[in-house]
C-alpha cells in the first residue's frame, strides 16, 4: 500500500510539472501568434502567414493537453477501475493529428498557392522584428520544456527517453517549440531571399518548408502517441 502511495505521488508529481511546461507554452504561442498575424497581414508574407498559423494550432494543442491532463486526474470509478489515465494519450493523439491537418495542411498550401501566384514583401523590416521577438518568446518556452525534459530522461539519451517517455505533454511540448524556432528561422531566411534575389516566390517555398517540418513533427508524435494509446508496454 505504502509502495502504491509513492507511486501516485510520483504521478501527480509529473503531471503538476507537465502542466506548468504547457501553461508556458501556451503563453508564449498566444503571444508569437498575435504578432505574426499582424505581421502577416502588413508585409503580405505567406511564410509569415503559416507561422501564424502554426503559433495557432500549437495554442489549440496546449489547450486540448491541458483538458487531456485534467481529465486524465480524475477518480477511478465503477466504468473506470484503473483510472482515466488513458484519456492523456487520446488527446496527445488528437494533438498530432491537429498538427499534420491544420498546420502542416495549410502552410504547404500557402505555400504552392504563393509559388504560382507570387506576391511582393512589403516592409520586411515588420517581419523580421517580430520573427526576432517570437524567437525570443518561443525560445523561452523551448527552454523551460527542455529543462523539464531533461530532469526526467536522466541518464537516457534524448531519443531514447522520447521512445519510453510515458509523459506526453513533456516530449509534445519540446517537438512543437524545436519545431517552431526552426519555422522562424525558415520564415527569416525565405523573406530575405524572396526581396534579396528579386524572387517572390522563394516566400512561397519557405512556407512549404515549415508545411513539411510540421508533417514530419506530426508523424513521430502520432506514432508515440498511438503506441501510448493502444497499451505498449511500460
Amino acid at each position: 500500500m505504502s509502495h502504491l502511495k509513492s507511486e501516485l505521488r510520483k504521478g501527480n508529481r509529473v503531471r503538476s510539472s507537465s502542466t506548468t511546461v504547457v501553461w508556458a507554452a501556451l503563453v508564449g504561442d498566444v503571444l508569437v501568434g498575435i504578432s505574426k498575424t499582424a505581421a502577416a497581414a502588413w508585409t503580405g508574407s505567406a511564410s509569415m502567414m503559416s507561422e501564424a498559423i502554426h503559433s495557432f494550432v500549437d495554442t489549440t494543442n496546449e489547450l486540448l493537453l491541458l483538458y487531456g491532463i485534467h481529465r486524465s486526474n480524475k477518480r477511478p470509478d465503477t466504468d473506470h477501475p484503473f483510472g482515466h489515465g488513458r484519456e492523456l494519450y487520446f488527446w496527445s493523439f488528437v494533438v498530432a493529428l491537429l498538427i499534420f491537418a491544420l498546420g502542416a495542411g495549410f502552410a504547404i498550401y500557402e505555400g504552392v498557392n504563393r509559388i504560382f501566384k507570387p506576391e511582393l514583401i512589403h516592409s520586411a523590416i515588420v517581419s523580421y522584428i517580430v520573427l526576432a521577438l517570437a524567437f525570443i518568446f518561443e525560445g523561452g518556452s523551448w527552454l523551460v520544456s527542455l529543462k523539464r525534459f531533461r530532469k526526467a530522461k536522466g541518464t537516457l539519451g534524448y531519443f531514447e527517453a522520447f521512445k519510453l517517455s510515458k509523459d506526453p505533454p513533456s516530449f509534445m511540448t519540446l517537438f512543437e517549440d524545436s519545431a517552431a524556432l526552426l519555422g522562424i528561422l525558415i520564415a527569416a531566411v525565405a523573406t530575405f531571399a524572396s526581396g534579396a534575389l528579386g524572387h517572390p516566390e522563394l516566400d512561397g517555398a519557405g512556407s512549404v518548408a515549415i508545411g513539411l517540418i510540421l508533417a514530419a513533427t506530426s508523424i513521430f508524435l502520432a506514432r508515440e502517441s498511438k503506441s501510448l494509446l493502444l497499451g505498449e508496454q511500460a
